[in-house]
């Protein structure tokens, strides 16, 4: 009788360690076919791994320091010619599409991008109006304004990196129509894929389903007024509330007034597109 019983003491042993790896942080990184998982017992064990002072942190919205391993390492060995973008996909639904030449210019004097790990055993402060931390694994910059970093290329609750081809590539559906090449189409297109595209879908295109699409079945260009728009992208709650909102708005600091007045003739423009162009 007591063999069984050690097999059975084995076998949930066993359960209870694979259950402990199961819900351990990790971060997945993928390049075409290829993926690997990362802990955050394994990145902070990195060679690489450093303590790093952020001046002014966009997420905690002060100076901050991290444990964190330099983003452009763990991608070395990964780039493939057909990839030009890191999507970036949070716990939340938020997912980010960061040209890779801003996390390649930090070898040149330009911004640098740091992948901050969240030590299981110290774990950050919750963020402001929030129940918990940035982590496990948060994208953070140094020097951000040498590469105009914007406010929503700092990811945080990463869950996965992917490299994948430019979001005007990947969803067509998304670029201008011919002729309408305007400078402030072009110039909002770029608003749109920074700062809306991590939540919002346009005509479709898209990879989140965070908030509402943009484009269909109705332009929002068409329904809500141009002040109700501009009172959205600055405060969503002051236009309307509902159950689990999560926009929280952009201001003139991160967002200027120049900026939205080009996102919204690009929202113009693609809503006169016609469907399937």
């Amino acid at each position: 009788m007591r063999l069984p019983m050690l097999l059975l003491f084995a076998v949930l042993v066993a359960g209870g360690h694979w259950n402990a790896r199961a819900a351990e942080p990790s971060v997945v990184i993928t390049s075409g076919e290829e993926s690997q998982r990362y802990s955050a017992a394994t990145l902070l064990a990195r060679k690489d791994v450093a303590s790093i002072s952020v001046p002014y942190d966009i997420s905690y919205r002060r100076a901050t320091t991290y444990r964190a391993v330099p983003l452009l390492a763990l991608l070395d060995g990964r780039k493939d010619s057909r990839f030009d973008t890191l999507e970036a996909r949070a716990a939340d639904g938020f997912i980010a599409q960061i040209p890779l030449a801003l996390i390649t210019q930090g070898a040149s004097g330009g911004a640098v991008a740091w992948l901050a790990i969240e030590d299981p055993a110290r774990p950050w402060e919750s963020l402001p109006h929030q129940t918990k931390s940035a982590g496990a694994f948060y994208l953070v910059w140094e020097n951000p304004e040498r590469s105009n970093i914007r406010t929503e290329q700092w990811p945080h609750w990463l869950v996965s990196l992917t490299l994948v081809e430019s979001p005007l590539h990947r969803w067509p559906q998304l670029e201008l129509p011919p002729g309408q090449n305007a400078n402030a189409a072009r110039a909002g297109q770029k608003v749109f894929l920074s700062f809306c595209l991590p939540c919002h879908r346009l005509n479709g295109g898209g990879a989140s389903d965070t908030g509402p699409d943009l484009g269909q079945p109705m332009s929002a260009t068409e329904y809500l007024t141009e002040a109700g728009l501009r009172a959205i992208i600055r405060n969503p709650r002051s236009v309307r509330t509902w159950p689990n909102q999560t926009m929280g708005g952009f201001g003139s600091k991160s967002l200027p007034d120049s900026d939205v007045d080009n996102l919204l003739v690009y929202l113009r423009v693609m809503a006169r597109k016609p469907a399937g162009k």
